[in-house]
Formats: C-alpha cells, sequence, structure tokens
C-alpha cells in the first residue's frame, strides 16, 4: 500500500488569517494520524505565512507515524531540520514568493549542492527525497546526489488528467521505473485529488509515499476529513 502523508499547510494557513491558535495545526496533526494517515507533512517558509518554524518543533513530539518536512535547504531550514530529525525532509527549490511550489530540482545543475545537504542528512539519519520534473535526466541526477527518494512533481499529470489526457501519465511511469532501477525510492505530490489519485497510483510502480494538502483540506470542507482520509486510504490500496 502507498502511504498517505498529509500536508497540514492549509490548517495553518487558516488560523492565520484570523489569528490565534484556531484551528490547531497541533490537533489537526494528531487528528490526520488518529484517521489513519501514516504521515504528516508540513512546508515551512521563510516569511512563516502558513506553518510557521515553531510549528515544527511543536509538531515533533506528536508524531506517532513519519514526520516530513519540505522546504528549500536555506540555512534557518537546515538548522531547524537538523535539531529536529524528522522522518524525512524534501528538498524543494522554492523561491522565497512562490505561492507554492512550481518547479523541480535540476538535479543536473544543482548536483553537489544537494549531495552535500544529502550527506548531512544522512549523518544525522533523516531519510531524503528531491522534488523532481518528471525528466529521465533529471532522475539520473537524483541518484548520484545519495538520495533516498525522489518525489515526483505532479502539476502537469493533474492539469492534463482533468482535462481527459490521461496519456499524461507516461513520463511518469518512465521515471518511476528509471527510479526504482537507480535504487531510489518514490514519493509523488502536487495537486493530487481524490479524483486521480488512484489513476496515478496505479500506473506508478512502486509508489511508496503521497504528500497531500490543498486537495484533501478543499475536500474535507464538503466530506469530513475523517471520510476524506479514509477515501484516500481506499484508492491507495
Amino acid at each position: 500500500m502507498t502511504k498517505l502523508s498529509v500536508n497540514i499547510n492549509k490548517i495553518a494557513t487558516l488560523r492565520n488569517a484570523r489569528g490565534g491558535n484556531t484551528p490547531s495545526v497541533l490537533q489537526a496533526a494528531i487528528d490526520v494520524q488518529k484517521f489513519g494517515a501514516q504521515g504528516v507533512t508540513i512546508h515551512p517558509r521563510p516569511d512563516e505565512r502558513h506553518i510557521r518554524y515553531q510549528d515544527a518543533y511543536d509538531i515533533k513530539p506528536i508524531i506517532n507515524t513519519e514526520f516530513n518536512i519540505e522546504g528549500n535547504p536555506i540555512e534557518s531550514f537546515l538548522k531547524m531540520v537538523l535539531e529536529i530529525k524528522p522522518t524525512q525532509v524534501t528538498l524543494v527549490p522554492d523561491s522565497v514568493d512562490a505561492i507554492t511550489s512550481n518547479a523541480g530540482w535540476d538535479t543536473v545543475k544543482h548536483g553537489g549542492y544537494l549531495s552535500e545537504i544529502i550527506s548531512e542528512c544522512k549523518r544525522n539519519n533523516i531519510r531524503s527525497s528531491i522534488f523532481v520534473d518528471p525528466a529521465i535526466v533529471m532522475i539520473e541526477g537524483a541518484a548520484k546526489t545519495g538520495t533516498d527518494r525522489i518525489e515526483l512533481y505532479t502539476e502537469e499529470f493533474a492539469a492534463q488528467y482533468e482535462l481527459g489526457n490521461k496519456k499524461a501519465i507516461e513520463p511518469y511511469t518512465q521515471c518511476a521505473i528509471v527510479a526504482n532501477e537507480l535504487g531510489m525510492g518514490i514519493n509523488a505530490g502536487h495537486d493530487l485529488s481524490l479524483e486521480n489519485i488512484q489513476f496515478f497510483k496505479e500506473n506508478i510502480p512502486d509508489l511508496l509515499e503521497v504528500s497531500i494538502g490543498h486537495a484533501l483540506i478543499c475536500e474535507s470542507i464538503y466530506m469530513g476529513m475523517e471520510h476524506v482520509i479514509n477515501s484516500y486510504l481506499l484508492k491507495l490500496k
């Protein structure tokens, strides 16, 4: 079964819009695990416009599944990660002003830089994953860094699937095959939803984990979080 890690950034966005601590990101982290999710994901950004760095420290003690922290590995981010030691760190090349992640790493151009960060993560027993576009050359570049996993950036698949173009899965399938051959685990995320997740999972060999936030939280508004999480789990079997 592919694991579901729930990104709770949108809970923090709602909290920050009003101030105070409602809704509580800590309670959200507790609840998604209670409802069956196998992990919690957060993506703190330098301006702390949703998840704050302090949230990361506060969440760690209540994790009984897996804790995945995503982000651009700037100095303050790495300091936090090395202190918290989550289960996994997902390296994402988002710019400071990005609304959301919008590209994977150029693992050829930045291979040396990524290798240094991943080596430090390994020394601290933190599993590493690199956010990548579905391009074979980027998969091969990722393998050279020593990363444990890649996370396939799935926005293009999701957009094309909505238009009825199921062939958009093909580069993702090909990249997954190559990643497996090179000894890397496969994660995926971005715009995956209840509408497209089963088709995606069925076409990606050995898909280990998906990280879903925006769609899952939006779906939960209408259908309830417990129901939505269990719906994902059924589709990920």
